[in-house]
């Protein structure tokens, strides 16, 4: 082919969007953040776009806030409006999982392209200032006590945190169904609510309650993980007597219907983020752990999560 000719065929494939995502110099990208702002996946989100841009794969990001339902209309906006576009990614996680088992929405992952995992966290539990209580075992006598007196502030339904509020219940031999589990569109009102006091505990990720931690403005009682998170000083719940361990993961699904080598570029696309300063920056100020899996092992995880997902808000009596 001539040259001439060949570089008219690359700028037809470039004005309709065939060219895969590693010939261009850089693009425009979309970010569907699932959430309000303020939370989790905005930040991930919001953190993402900036190291794509800090890489030099992506000349912008222009990002859409489309919380509730556990993510699940943010999901079927991004699974509707964005076939074939091969530079849109979706932020979502543990939580989606957990909201489309309780919710069964009419839409699903598998419709997107699972492109990468790329960090996990645990769940922290923290009290407002203003609480009459002061450790977890003061919130488990409580609920041993009534139930439905403590007030579980966190995400959507079949959140992490969600979860964990159950399994801590079943745990200490309370009736998981009794909870009274307070559910937020998204981090931001979460916080409002547990800074307002208008919940009895508070659950999300580390990150999201570190500056308030941090400014004494929360008390923190528990995490959810197997060990103290490095650095700080809560207690887990284990060592407090509480069989629980959940983490939450968060990572970026394509849009329906791209190609293979698209999905291939713009995996090398976030690959290629994840190793950039920016990313690196947002990886230490909000405590995440790298969690780095793609492609098609990406999507298996994903699938065998939803049955452990699915098993554990069984037993503790969620579904």
């Amino acid at each position: 082919m001539r040259r001439d000719t060949f570089l008219k065929s690359m700028v037809a494939l470039a004005a309709v969007g065939s060219l895969p995502l590693s010939a261009h110099a850089a693009v425009a990208m979309k970010m569907m953040l699932p959430a309000n702002p303020g939370g989790g996946w905005d930040t991930t989100g919001r953190a993402l776009g900036k190291a794509l841009q800090d890489a030099g794969v992506a000349s912008s990001v222009t990002y859409d806030n489309k919380g509730g339902a556990a993510g699940a209309i943010g999901l079927a906006q991004f699974v509707n409006g964005s076939k074939g576009d091969a530079n849109a990614l979706m932020v979502m996680g543990a939580v989606m999982l957990g909201g489309i088992i309780t919710g069964k929405p009419p839409v699903n992952l598998s419709q997107a392209t699972p492109i990468a995992r790329l960090t996990s966290e645990y769940n922290v539990f923290v009290l407002p200032t203003n609480s009459q209580f002061k450790t977890m075992a003061d919130v488990v006598a409580q609920l041993k006590k009534d139930p439905g007196s403590v007030k579980w502030g966190g995400g959507s339904r079949g959140s992490t945190e969600h979860i964990a509020a159950a399994m801590i219940a079943r745990a200490v031999g309370v009736d998981p169904a009794k909870i009274n589990y307070v559910a937020f569109r998204g981090g931001g009102e979460a916080t409002a609510a547990i800074l307002g006091g208008n919940v009895t505990v508070g659950g999300s990720g580390y990150s999201e309650f570190a500056e308030y931690i941090t400014a004494g403005k929360m008390k923190p009682i528990g995490v959810t993980s197997g060990q103290r998170l490095a650095g700080l000083d809560i207690p887990t719940l284990k060592e407090q007597g509480i069989d629980v361990e959940i983490g939450n993961w968060r990572g970026v699904y394509g849009a329906p219907g791209i190609t293979a080598d698209q999905r291939k570029a713009l995996v090398a696309a976030v690959e290629k983020a994840v190793k950039s300063k920016a990313w690196a920056e947002a990886m230490e100020k909000n405590g995440w752990t790298p969690a780095w899996l793609a492609g098609d092992a990406f999507g298996s995880f994903v699938d065998q999560e939803f049955a452990s997902l699915r098993d554990t808000m069984v037993k503790s009596g969620m579904v």
